[in-house]
């Protein structure tokens, strides 16, 4: 449903018309002058010049992380004195939700609610790393006489953070909240796309107390800034989250320092509808999975698999659905589908909508929103009866497009379900509670949801396999990965050692 009833589009007062690196605790330009534009998604019109990044930029702000590292405070405070601080970032970031999901919402084309919601919980990922730095405990094992092996845990170095441009500032905050509270210092590379959000987190550090140097940003190109970063010999940690196609060449790039890696990549994630399904549920979850954030989401159900003895009926209670979701401009509180990011990315996913119209049956959606003549908006899209060799069964779209598909019985689901190369989520509606626990042991997927749509609990892991990711952050998984684990030994009684070189 299409009903564009505020006049015109909504611009934020006060808006910068530049946006700087931050390096070393000051705001700076690039080293060679160089910008790039920034796009409004509602109507395609340049609204900033941010600092284009490159190798010179990036080093600058790795040596002072790195100084920071060797001779500042942060690696060395308690953890309860970081956590107080990260505490204080999480009370600002509260503070401020309404104005940070507005720009938030401007820069990505997110709805307003759906912005507010992530302005909230990038300020809970903080005050959950807040709080679990300081009850993280380590092994310590002890055999009575004999000897004492324990853990040490210690801060790794410079952390390179490069995030994506859909919900650009909570997905910022869950790599700066662990990595900070592990002691280490960062270089954070946002998406060229949305750089407005990650402008505010230098002023929200320096207000929170966060010693200089800790936090470093370089904007700019990901074959540039993103490249340099990635190779720097002084970044031994890289977390990544975007394309699958990118997460390749970070690892090759990668390669040669033996850096550590976590990757959150792509997904074309199944939504697995039994016969014996609460429907309603169904529907609605499914319809929030792949339209809720424009459809930008690595974790959309975007392949609907539905038993067919319901088949005839779930699409037609889909589809219907799906025509009365709301695309209207971003800032309408009533909103539920706004622009995408930027025309290039509107391009991309309208090559597929078009594609899908040989591959599937239209049933919904199919082209541009009625009474929306510019900016980057996509009415839902639905297609039916889509084969599992489809391109658009196989492929990451990244918008509001959702394929549907009939099976038969559970190993026919099971097949459709693991039938392409990604594996990052799945999602399964079933009432028979052996069928639910035994689909999620066998299907290839990082995470899975049983009868629910994306609750998920910040102590457990987040990742995928195959070609969704390397690695899991959330909770200890964060810790671990942002820490080094030195094992201590201890011998207690007698040395237990063979004498070598008697005879």
């Amino acid at each position: 449903m299409t009903d564009p009833t505020l006049a015109a589009p909504h611009t934020p007062a006060d808006l910068p018309t530049r946006i700087q690196h931050y390096i070393d605790g000051a705001f700076v330009d690039s080293a060679d002058g160089d910008t790039f534009d920034v796009l409004d998604p509602v109507t395609n019109r340049v609204y900033l010049q941010a600092a284009a990044g490159k190798k010179a930029d990036v080093d600058a702000a790795v040596a002072a992380a790195r100084r920071a590292f060797t001779d500042g405070p942060w690696p060395r405070m308690l953890p309860r004195e970081r956590s107080r601080v990260l505490h204080r970032i999480a009370d600002i970031v509260e503070s401020r939700d309404a104005r940070l999901a507005e720009l938030e919402s401007f820069d990505s084309g997110l709805p307003i609610t759906q912005a507010l919601g992530q302005a909230r919980r990038a300020a809970e990922n903080f005050r959950f790393f807040a709080d679990l730095i300081v009850a993280q405990s380590d092994d310590t094992f002890k055999v009575p006489g004999r000897q004492i092996n324990y853990v040490n845990r210690k801060p790794i170095g410079v952390a390179g953070l490069i995030t994506p441009w859909n919900t650009p500032f909570m997905l910022e905050s869950w790599k700066l909240g662990p990595a900070l509270a592990a002691g280490n210092t960062v270089v954070l590379k946002p998406a060229e796309f949305t750089p407005l959000s990650a402008s505010l987190w230098a002023g929200i550090f320096e207000e929170a107390g966060l010693p200089q140097g800790v936090f470093n940003l370089v904007n700019g190109l990901g074959e540039d800034a993103g490249d340099a970063l990635v190779k720097h010999p002084d970044v031994p940690l890289i977390s990544f989250t975007g394309e699958s196609s990118t997460g390749q060449l970070i690892f090759a790039n990668a390669a040669p320092w033996l850096k550590g890696l976590s990757m959150e990549l792509g997904g074309k994630s199944p939504a697995v509808v039994f016969a014996d399904a609460d429907l309603d549920a169904a529907v609605d979850a499914t319809i929030f999975g792949v339209f809720s954030l424009n459809g930008e989401r690595c974790t959309a159900g975007s392949r609907i698999l539905v038993q067919r003895e319901v088949y005839d009926e779930f699409v037609e209670r889909y589809a219907a659905q799906a025509q009365r979701v709301k695309v209207g401009f971003p800032h309408d509180p009533a909103t539920e589908v706004g622009a995408l990011v930027h025309p290039e990315h509107y391009d991309k996913v309208m090559s597929y909508v078009e594609l899908g119209k040989t591959e599937g049956r239209l049933v919904a959606g199919g082209g541009r929103p009625d009474g929306f003549a510019d900016g980057n908006f996509v009415a839902p899209t639905v297609f039916a009866d889509v084969p599992p060799t489809a391109r658009i069964f196989q492929e990451e779209i990244f918008g509001p497009v959702v394929a549907i598909t009939p099976f038969d019985t559970d190993e026919d689901a099971l097949a459709l379900a693991n039938d392409t190369k990604y594996g990052l989520a799945a999602y399964v509606w079933t009432n028979d509670l052996k069928r639910a626990h035994n689909f999620s042991q066998a299907v290839e997927a990082g995470m899975v949801w049983l009868n629910s749509n994306n609750v998920r609990d910040l102590r457990t892991p987040f990742g995928g396999v195959k070609a969704s990711g390397l690695g899991h952050e959330g909770g200890y998984r964060s810790i671990d990965f942002y820490t080094d684990q030195q094992a201590v030994h201890i011998t207690l009684g007698k040395v237990h050692n063979p004498t070598f070189g008697t005879r």
